[in-house]
């Protein structure tokens, strides 16, 4: 009995889905013209059944010799994407055919890398399935937001202008990012290059000097000394100085990487650091209204948006906001009452919401919002940029200029003594 279960269960398991391989195919369709691409399918035989259901007769299929994101090529960027959705919007538009479209997708970029990206789509929309689909295949590339958008847009025959409204989603999203990145980014590259020609200065000027200084006899300034003192100390010990630096920092990242609280932590104080702390708010309220408009300008429910909506903000501030928001808006409390609940959106945001419910144009009032803060990062951006140039250089001026004047304080007071 018991081995009768057990082929019982045998036979009710599943059988191991076949590895798929992408293969290269030429053949002539049905007007017989010549025709060829690349299909992903288990085997060679079932490329030729697919081309013969589509009409193509084939003459020659391989299977393609590389990898699909082998060889070469420049690592996919979301400006990459965005340009993605642009491009095939535009050919839709103009009446392109789909799979034409991929084509001149595909040829009019200089990765390698995109390339073939682009090809893999095709070939999978190729093979009778859909764009949707396709696109799930690649998670790293298109997020469950763009894939989600994406099926809503086949089903109801509006694709183009759904990559449309993606596309200015990406290029606004990816705009962000980078202003955010870059006013991050610029004080930390000014320290950074601080503490190297601080270090420089310690270790191999500093001690030219002292030796002078030691030829003289008599008293050094204070702050000759303390300069003096930590450039022995700099000098004995560099290695161990930056070895710990660097293991703290290696520590960090690991930490930050591995313990989610950690993280979770570092963004809940990130945005109550003084000046960065309004930008990054700005910033997740952009992406949240933009992010939302987007989903319901394509028909997507609000309980189901509010999923991708909370990823999209990139903070668990705000993350966490959206989920209570969900909770919320599925027991029957508006939207609005539920962003008030949540107690981290502006009353004006509040109100603006709240008037696009009752009008029943919220799309158009979260874009209104979203286009908003997106100026208001910009602003900040630039008199973040503004304020910091001036600290910056005093920085640098008691920095580098106080160790300049402690080397010469003891040659000054000695031409005072001549």
């Amino acid at each position: 009995m018991a081995a009768a279960t057990a082929k019982k269960t045998a036979d009710n398991k599943p059988a191991a889905k076949k590895k798929e391989d992408m293969f290269i195919w030429e053949g002539k369709d049905k007007k017989g013209e010549q025709r060829k691409g690349e299909i992903t399918a288990a085997s060679d035989v079932a490329v030729k059944a697919i081309l013969r259901k589509q009409g193509i007769t084939p003459s020659k299929v391989k299977k393609k010799p590389k990898p699909l994101f082998g060889g070469g090529g420049k690592a996919i960027e979301a400006a990459d994407i965005a340009l993605f959705a642009r491009q095939m919007a535009t050919m839709m538009t103009s009446g392109v055919p789909l799979l034409q479209s991929f084509d001149l997708v595909s040829q009019g970029h200089e990765n390698p890398r995109f390339q073939r990206l682009v090809l893999a789509l095709k070939a999978d929309v190729e093979a009778g399935g859909t764009l949707a689909d396709a696109m799930r295949k690649f998670p790293d590339y298109f997020d469950s937001l763009f894939c989600n958008l994406v099926d809503a847009g086949e089903q109801a025959g509006i694709l183009e202008s759904l990559l449309t409204k993606l596309a200015v989603y990406k290029e606004k999203s990816e705009s962000i990012r980078k202003k955010i990145k870059g006013a991050l980014s610029y004080p930390t590259t000014i320290m950074g290059v601080a503490l190297i020609v601080s270090t420089i200065l310690l270790v191999y000027v500093v001690p030219v000097f002292a030796d002078m200084f030691s030829s003289f006899g008599g008293n050094l300034p204070a702050m000759t000394q303390f300069v003096v003192m930590l450039s022995n100390f700099m000098v004995a010990n560099w290695l161990p100085v930056f070895s710990s630096l660097y293991a703290v920092m290696t520590f960090f990242k690991q930490l930050k990487k591995r313990s989610i609280k950690f993280q979770h932590a570092l963004e809940r104080l990130s945005l109550k650091l003084p000046m960065f702390g309004e930008l990054l708010v700005k910033s997740a309220i952009a992406r949240f209204t933009r992010t939302l408009a987007t989903m319901f300008a394509a028909g997507t429910p609000l309980v189901e948006a509010m999923e991708s909506v909370a990823g999209a903000t990139g903070n668990i501030v705000f993350y966490e906001a959206s989920m209570k928001i969900k909770e919320q808006v599925t027991t029957g409390v508006t939207l609005a009452e539920s962003m008030r609940n949540s107690g981290v959106f502006p009353n004006m945001v509040v109100q603006m919401t709240q008037i696009g419910e009752e009008s029943g144009n919220i799309d158009k009032m979260l874009n209104k919002v979203a286009d908003y803060y997106e100026e208001e990062v910009d602003n900040l951006v630039e008199s973040l940029s503004a304020m910091m140039e001036p600290m910056i250089m005093a920085f640098l001026g008691v920095v580098i200029g106080g160790l300049v004047l402690a080397m010469y304080m003891p040659i000054f007071k000695m031409g005072e003594n001549i």
